[in-house]
Order: structure tokens, then sequence, then C-alpha cells
């Protein structure tokens, strides 16, 4: 079992605040059928991610990974960047 690959989790979700020093807040958005009414449910979450450089804004499309806790609510990492952010 020393060759498997550790199992990581990764999420792919929406910047919505940049505003903290080396972290964004990311929204990531899931789609589930509800228990009851077999509706299926918009759900979301919000996690705060490392962003050592600073380099990802508003708007941005970004993968996080989870890792270890970095601080009180912050233990996802940013991986790369998957859309950026349209101008208007």
């Amino acid at each position: 079992m020393s060759d498997s690959k550790k199992l990581v989790r990764t999420l792919i979700g929406k910047v919505v605040s940049d505003k903290r020093a080396k972290t964004v807040t990311v929204l990531v958005e899931r789609r589930v059928k509800h228990e009851l009414y077999g509706k299926i449910v918009s759900m979301s979450s919000k996690y705060h991610a490392h962003d050592e450089k600073g380099e990802y804004h508003l708007g941005d499309i970004i993968e996080i990974t989870e890792s270890r806790p970095l601080s009180k609510t912050k233990n996802w990492v940013v991986t790369k960047l998957v859309q950026k952010a349209v101008m208007v």
C-alpha cells in the first residue's frame, strides 16, 4: 500500500472575497436531490483558501485542495485557476 496515492479532496468554486491578506473566500455550489420531495436543490458552502501571492481576485473560478489547518478557519489551498473573471 506504500505506492498508492493519498486521496485528496478538491473542489471548484468562485472567489467571492479577496479582501483578506493571503486568503480568498470561495463559494462552492452543488446540486442535490431533496431527500423527501425529490426536487433538485442548489446548495452552497463557503471555504477560506490560502492564496500565498494574492493572485486570485473577485469572480475568478478556481480549484482548491484540502490541506493541513493553516489557521482557525483556513484548511484549503488554491491549486489552480480554472477561469479568469470577465472584466465589464
